[in-house]
């Protein structure tokens, strides 16, 4: 709770509000009667079957004796009866097990023997820092109005078509999570511009595998030199206006400028990479002070002294503990880390989310009610999310997913940049083409950036070989090979291009452009008859395409009435004479670092 709102009605710390409830056994939210009534209301009084509140054995209200605020929660347990069927003895209410101060539980009390359950709060994390934020609620003894409490917390804006309509279970997900600097909240005069309405300033492209056995997290450089496309927004008065693009300008102003949104961000990382989010999140820098005060601090290591008078953070060489506004500068500053400049500023960001994410998985942490609760809170209030992921059940859900990750396996890099060529003086980057496309399309294609224990190893290993296995053999002349090419998917013209260089350059005369496929795929293959084996890999070799393209099947006639081969480019095209085999390693040229690896900033 931030200490300017302290005993305010509607600022009442929920993890002050567990208290044991005697006929259960466990730990409930509740509110005293003598306590400012907020937002987070305790659970429904319990009354014997007769209903009445004053029966014996019931309490008079406020927490039971021998509760005492901000004690540890007991395991959950589960019994046969339910809170108001103890008996069949109209108005009794049965003692509840024997604890410290609670008297001894009277004979002959009906019931099963509890049962212990596994708390469903371990599966769900949040991780967040200035950039990032996902949403941790703990489900075992949160009621529905605190839930609606939360709910009241968050805050949305349209997506406005720019997303895909967002996660889904059975598929890789594809987060934006974008710090802006605008200044928002009490104690942030020293940082950002004063006078901004707020600028992309950290962005993460956090792309999660469809097993969820790994995930790759993307850093966008602000100074990075893109195109901005046309961006449709939602105004207030629910009508759309559409912001015209820009080329030719760096990544922050994607947001803010001329009145942009995060969803004209997220069209601009879309353009940008291929990849489409499926929602997105922002943070201000409120966000990494209440979130990692809430954890009770991160554990952080520099390699060296630092004093840097611009992000106000003075800290000895070695490991600190940092929360708040010591958080919040060592997220910010740059000009005494690296070279200076904002690349290594995203480095020591990442070695921040790293540390924050060891102590979101740690014990300390998830065996915590009261910095469960504290995450809950803060986080939803913290994030501002889009229109598709806008309720904390929606959120729940989607930390459900992300609490299947091992952070061994969460790799963190950046997009692979050079110096504008165009400036003397170095102040923005662009992308350098040799390697950037094989990371984009590596987390396209769901390429893990780190070695990882597939869940179904042995199958995947399997199709693999198999696939890999088309491509070994005897290969036909090119003068030999019968292919029609069709467009499924790639761009206008692609067939009629693939065709003029196959003819021309790489002598594959026996070739015919037959138009449009009947229905458009995602990747080119290229269907034969098995006979014809000899021929589909002597084109494999020439387009570069990989095993797993190459579909055994039947082939068609050309006008001769001879078996033709059908290659299909699909939507993964992307030019005549352009490999299309996918990359299974990142290029030893671009930086990369795993969440479970202590690193000292330099």
């Amino acid at each position: 709770m931030d200490a300017q709102g302290r005993g305010r009605a509607d600022d009442i710390d929920p993890a002050d509000q567990w208290v044991l409830n005697p006929r259960t056994g466990e730990y409930e939210l509740r509110l005293t009667p003598s306590a400012p009534q907020s937002a987070v209301p305790g659970p429904r009084r319990v009354t014997s079957r007769a209903g009445a509140a004053g029966a014996p054995g019931a309490p008079a209200g406020g927490p039971p004796p021998g509760a005492a605020r901000g004690r540890t929660a007991a395991p959950d347990r589960e019994s046969d009866t339910d809170a108001d069927d103890y008996d069949d003895a109209p108005g009794r209410v049965p003692a509840p097990r024997r604890r410290r101060g609670v008297p001894e539980e009277p004979p002959n009390r009906r019931g099963r023997r509890p049962v212990k359950r596994k708390s469903r709060a371990k599966k769900i994390l949040l991780w967040t820092g200035g950039t990032m934020a996902f949403v941790l609620v703990g489900t075992a003894g949160a009621a529905y109005l605190y839930l609606q409490h939360l709910n009241d917390n968050i805050t949305s804006v349209s997506d406005d078509g720019a997303s895909t309509g967002g996660f889904s279970s059975d598929k890789a997900i594809n987060i934006l999570l974008i710090g802006t600097d605008k200044r928002t909240g009490s104690g942030n005069k020293g940082y950002g511009d004063a006078n901004s309405v707020g600028h992309a300033d950290t962005t993460i492209l956090l792309h999660v595998s469809k097993d969820r056995t790994n995930a790759t997290a993307l850093s966008i450089p602000r100074d990075l030199i893109v195109d901005i496309p046309d961006c449709p927004t939602t105004q207030a008065d629910g009508s759309t206006k559409v912001i015209k693009g820009t080329q030719g300008v760096r990544f922050n102003t994607s947001l803010g400028q001329e009145e942009r949104t995060p969803s004209c961000t997220v069209r601009t990382v879309t353009e940008l990479t291929g990849i489409q989010a499926d929602n997105f999140m922002v943070a201000d820098f409120n966000a990494v002070k209440t979130l990692t005060s809430a954890v009770g601090g991160v554990e952080v290591c520099l390699g060296k002294d630092i004093d840097d008078p611009d992000s106000h953070l003075k800290l000895s060489k070695g490991t600190h503990t940092i929360e708040g506004e010591e958080a919040l500068a060592f997220v910010r500053t740059r000009h005494s880390v690296g070279f200076g400049g904002d690349l290594s500023r995203i480095e020591i960001q990442q070695q921040f989310l790293s540390a924050l994410m060891r102590k979101l998985k740690s014990n300390d942490t998830l065996s915590s009610p009261t910095k469960m609760i504290k995450l809950a809170e803060a986080g939803t209030k913290a994030l501002t999310v889009d229109s598709q992921l806008d309720s904390i059940d929606k959120l729940k859900d989607l930390g459900l997913e992300l609490g299947k990750l091992n952070i061994k396996n969460l790799t963190f890099t950046t997009v692979p940049v050079v110096d504008n060529p165009a400036e003397k003086v170095k102040a923005t980057v662009v992308l350098n083409e040799s390697t950037a496309p094989t990371v984009f399309q590596m987390i396209k294609d769901d390429v893990s950036f780190t070695e990882v224990k597939q869940k179904a190893k042995a199958s995947k290993d399997a199709a693999a070989a198999a696939a890999a296995a088309r491509l070994k053999g005897t290969k036909s002349a090119a003068s030999e090979v019968r292919v029609q090419v069709m467009n499924g998917g790639a761009p206008a013209g692609s067939a009629q291009e693939t065709l003029n260089w196959l003819q021309i350059d790489e002598g594959v005369t026996k070739s015919e452009n037959a138009g449009n496929a009947p229905k458009a795929l995602s990747r080119t293959t290229l269907e034969y008859d098995p006979e014809q084996a000899d021929q589909a890999r002597r084109l494999a070799e020439i387009m570069g395409l990989p095993g797993t393209a190459l579909k055994p099947g039947e082939s068609v006639e050309n006008a001769q009435g001879l078996p033709t081969m059908t290659l299909t480019l699909g939507k993964d095209f992307k030019g005549a004479g352009v490999p299309l085999t996918a990359a299974t390693k990142v290029p030893d040229s671009v930086q990369k670092s795993t969440a479970d690896k202590v690193q000292c900033a330099k």
